[in-house]
């Protein structure tokens, strides 16, 4: 049988392959990306947000998730549950409905698409006699009341979607008892809102856009009652006892109806223009909640003053004398209300606000004075300044994840203390089996620290870097506190915020030491901050120092941005993360690579200039290397000076094209004549584009100009403690990789601790290894004598890793963008390679060292490197023989930002951006698997209205 296996093919390796390997995304972290429609049902206290790209996601209690898709990618505009059921109903803007049901498979729920219709008119209709523009789902569970542009009504029966023809409500049929007077002024245009009467199921109210409000009698099909109204319609809400409705306006009034019992005609009781008298905004929404204490609650959307608060997004609370317009910093998509939903229950007593913004979810709780906002479990706007990179750090020890929780707590004493209102569902998932953490940078020079542990991202903590600096905004200034006379009385809400005071605070690197507490962070001017976790507030000076990588060479000018300047004596620090030294990198270009040894108490730290060593003991500086070739012109011009860059990468791009095909020609030869060697010069060129456009595999490697841009931006920095100098004694190093093919390394000697504070750091360069193909270096790796990558700073010490081999020779592992290579220690011969880009056309972007674990024994586990290609695949590679194992598709090719955004956990999880505000969540073990397992009960129905209901419908449809 041997002889019919396909080389290097072992059934016991693709059985282990089996048991360690899998791929899955698990999980959407963060806020959907423009959203577009709300939905809340009180029967399971869930919430459902839909998406411009057609997406569904409903949340309830933590941990509980669901996800569904419309086929169309349309816009979801409407989404209304049907009541007392776990089913809802989606309008998209293409006028499909779709129902979507929660049913149980395998222990779990599920949500799955059941039906989907799209409703017709006769033949010959225009398409606005059928665009639909209200949805009423009835209370008996068995239709829908479709109101369309036309003014019609129609009924559609569930969960069939079958049109129930005779039961359509007609414009002319709702006219014929409206005042003639009136009918000519106005005619019914679409209708705007359809609500059914609280109290009798056979009523519902009608609201058209012109103005006009008719209560219609579903049993006798006919208007009972008309309000006429003067202003254009924008939406209804009926009062709990079904005594009053309230009806809101374009002109920004809302006015309050009576509805009697007999056959008098109702004049509106009052009408208001809350912000008036100047012209003001629509009110597009508005409820009236009743109270115990007699005082309702008036909550609005809109209503602003148009000239001075017209680009304003407010929804406005009065509750007697209180009155607030809270200022959301995006467009107010839709909000609910979390009211008293039991049937028997006199009054309403609001307990929250629920405001879906285009950018964030804010919660308000109306129960407690001051009505501050609810700190939210999830739809955390990730967003909130725009991400600029992420760091992942995986089992947290306990006493670590208590001070970082303990910091996040000081933040948050301004949110409320309510219980998360939205709690419909049961988390049935398995408790997380480790503490993990996700650091996220940002544009604003704030690092947020997010408990990734499980399927909710959460924020434990905020840390900000703008104290340091001085800047052009105070950080001492309050944005949220109103004056005492303002009016309107606005209040600034949510955490969204897309403006940063200077772009170079943006946070471009993160590192976090789990078992010391040390954290440093490196941003866009050059700037590298150290930092200790202090659980008290304090005040101190930050001690300066500053790395000139230039090394005064002459020839050099700086053609970027300015070093941020930096406070004077000492700063005041909150609990938390307190920078306690700054590193300033001349020329201040942004920091491109950074790598922290906390038990030698040394920083590393790169950008496009070369790198540098820091003693953050010491606070000194042990050495820099400049790196810059005599080409890297470009290097020097800054991240905003990209002409002159485009025209010469344009040129060089021409110039490596001309190259090519010069020397194919002359391997080709020179005989034959003129037009022959054209002929073939032409058919060679369009056969390599096709080879180029359809498969670019097996392609030669041509190695790099020593002479292209940017070869001395330092791609990746390592610490290792190995054999650099001869078999017999290891040192500790610093290896560091750039983008031209180099690699250097350096020996360092660390005193002892006795004698930490009394010697200095001393650094020597030990090799330099130029890559032949040149192409940029995206990893350093190195392994002990057992193959195995050498443990974390601290991790043996803490008793949480073995100690590495020291006795067989030690390897080294050059990842570079086009091929794995493998290097004894200390002689630095080849000895292993794998070349990525000629056999499989794509070149690695991101590479990590992940430890996978079978799931099916809990005694094996191996570790392998996780590869992420431009192609967006990902690669597991084997370790020390660099034998590809699998592959898997994940990123789209054409999401350059997504791939750049990947991160890597330590066993064999990722994270990617999706969206500016939502990671998409993906495992690639068997093992570690974090996903929404929850179920959604059918709670008890404590109402028998739909017992009524049923037999007044059946009554209608006998009639008719």
């Amino acid at each position: 049988m041997r002889r019919f296996l396909r080389p290097g093919h072992d059934p016991v390796r693709e059985r282990l392959k089996r048991d360690l390997f899998q791929f899955n995304k698990t999980v959407e972290h963060g806020f959907p990306h423009q959203p577009s429609a709300l939905g809340y049902s009180p029967f399971l206290r869930l919430m459902a947000i839909g998406t411009r790209s057609g997406a569904i996601k409903l949340y309830g209690a933590p941990g509980v998730e669901f996800m569904g898709l419309h086929e169309e990618n349309n816009t979801v505009m409407q989404i209304h549950f049907i009541p007392d059921q776990c089913q809802l109903v989606t309008l998209l803007d293409d006028n499909s409905l779709h129902l979507w049901s929660l049913k149980q498979h395998s222990g779990a729920s599920e949500l799955r698409e059941e039906h989907r219709f799209t409703l017709k008119g006769p033949p010959g209709s225009p398409p606005s006699a059928t665009q639909i523009t209200a949805v009423l789902p009835h209370s008996s569970r068995e239709v829908l009341y479709l109101g369309t542009e036309s003014g019609n009504i129609f009924v559609v029966e569930l969960p069939s979607f079958r049109v129930l023809e005779d039961r359509t409500i007609t414009s002319e049929a709702v006219l014929q008892r409206v005042p003639e007077d009136y009918c000519n002024r106005r005619s019914c245009e679409l209708v705007e809102a359809l609500r059914e009467h609280p109290k009798n199921p056979d009523h519902i109210l009608i609201g058209y856009s012109r103005g006009l409000i008719v209560l219609w009698d579903l049993q006798n099909n006919k208007v009972t009652h008309h309000f006429l109204g003067s202003q254009q319609l924008e939406n209804l809400y009926w009062q709990r006892d079904g005594s009053k409705f309230i009806s809101c306006h374009y002109d920004g009034s809302y006015t309050q109806w009576p509805v009697f019992s007999d056959n008098r005609q109702p004049e509106p009781l009052e009408t208001l223009v809350p912000y008036g008298p100047f012209p003001c905004k629509a009110i597009s929404k508005i409820y009236w909640q009743t109270t115990k204490n007699g005082l309702p609650y008036i909550i609005f959307q809109g209503g602003m003053p148009r000239a001075s608060y017209g680009d304003r997004h407010s929804i406005s609370v009065v509750h007697g004398s209180q009155q607030t317009a809270f200022d959301f910093t995006s467009r107010v998509i839709d909000f609910f209300i979390i009211f008293s939903s039991e049937p028997t229950a006199e009054f309403d007593d609001p307990s929250a606000m629920v405001v879906l913004a285009e950018e964030e979810l804010v919660v308000i709780d109306l129960k407690t004075a001051g009505w501050p906002a609810v700190h939210p479990p999830y739809l955390a706007s990730l967003h909130c300044s725009a991400i600029t990179c992420s760091h992942h750090v995986s089992n947290i020890p306990l006493k670590l994840w208590e001070r970082i929780i303990s910091a996040g707590s000081k933040q948050n004493i301004h949110y409320s203390n309510m219980p998360w209102p939205i709690d419909g569902g049961t988390n049935i998932a398995p408790d997380p089996p480790q503490r993990d953490l996700l650091l996220t940078g940002h544009e604003d020079g704030t690092v947020r620290f997010w408990d990734a542990s499980g399927v909710c991202l959460h924020l434990l903590y905020k840390l900000s870097t703008v104290r340091v600096f001085l800047t052009d905004a105070d950080p001492n200034d309050n944005m949220n506190t109103p004056g005492e006379d303002e009016w309107p009385p606005l209040r600034k809400v949510g955490t969204f915020d897309p403006y940063s005071d200077d772009p170079r605070l943006g946070i471009q690197k993160i590192y976090l030491c789990k078992y010391s507490g040390y954290l440093t962070v490196a941003g866009t001017a050059g700037q590298v901050l150290v930092m200790e976790l202090n659980d008290e507030d304090a005040e101190h000076v930050v001690d300066y120092a500053e790395a000139d990588l230039l090394q005064d060479q002459e020839g050099y000018r700086w053609k970027g941005h300015e070093k941020l300047k930096t406070r004077d004596g000492p700063v005041r620090f909150e609990a938390g993360f307190q920078p306690f030294v700054l590193v300033q990198c001349q020329p201040p270009a942004v920091v491109t690579s950074l790598a922290l040894h906390s038990e030698w108490k040394l920083v590393a730290f790169g950008t496009s200039h070369g790198f540098g060593l820091f003693d953050h003991q010491q606070k000194r500086l042990v050495f820099v290397k400049c790196t810059l070739h005599p080409s890297d012109q470009l290097a020097l011009e800054g991240p905003l000076s990209r002409v002159k860059s485009l025209k010469k990468s344009l040129r060089q791009s021409f110039r490596r094209i001309r190259r090519s095909r010069v020397s194919s020609r002359k391997r080709r030869g020179g005989s034959g004549n003129a037009s022959e060697v054209q002929e073939a010069n032409a058919k060679f060129d369009q056969d390599a584009l096709q080879e180029m456009e359809l498969a670019p595999v097996q392609r030669k490697i041509e190695a790099r100009s020593a002479e292209d841009s940017f070869t001395g931006f330092v791609r990746t920095l390592y610490f290792a403690d190995t054999f650099l100098r001869d078999s017999s004694r290891h040192c500790p190093s610093l290896w560091a990789g750039t983008n031209g093919g180099t690699v250097y390394a350096f020996c360092l000697r660390v005193p002892p601790a006795e004698r930490r504070m009394d010697e200095p750091v001393r650094a020597e360069q030990a090799k330099e290894i130029q890559l032949m193909h040149r192409a940029p270096v995206v990893g350093i790796l190195v392994l002990d004598g057992r193959g195995i990558p050498l443990p974390e700073p601290l991790e043996v010490a803490h008793d949480l890793s073995k100690s590495p081999d020291m006795q067989g020779s030690h390897q080294l592992l050059v990842v570079s963008e086009e091929q794995f290579k493998v290097f004894t220690l200390p002689k630095v011969s080849s000895k292993l390679k794998l070349k990525l880009t000629a056999l499989e056309g794509c070149r690695v972007r991101k590479v990590t060292v992940a430890n996978f674990g079978s799931c099916k024994t809990d005694d094996y586990s191996e570790n392998d490197l996780a590869v992420l290609t431009n192609l967006g695949d990902i690669q597991i590679i084997s370790l020390p023989f660099l034998k590809l194992q699998i592959r898997y598709p994940c990123i789209r090719k054409e999401d350059v930002s997504g791939i750049a955004s990947c991160v890597f956990t330590k066993y064999g999880q990722g994270f990617y951006l999706i969206s500016p505000s939502e990671f998409e969540r993906f495992s690639l073990s068997t093992k570690w698997l974090v996903e929404p397992r929850c179920v959604v009960d059918m709670p008890e129905v404590t109402s028998n209205n739909h017992v009524h209901n049923k037999s007044g419908l059946e009554n209608a449809a006998r009639k008719s």
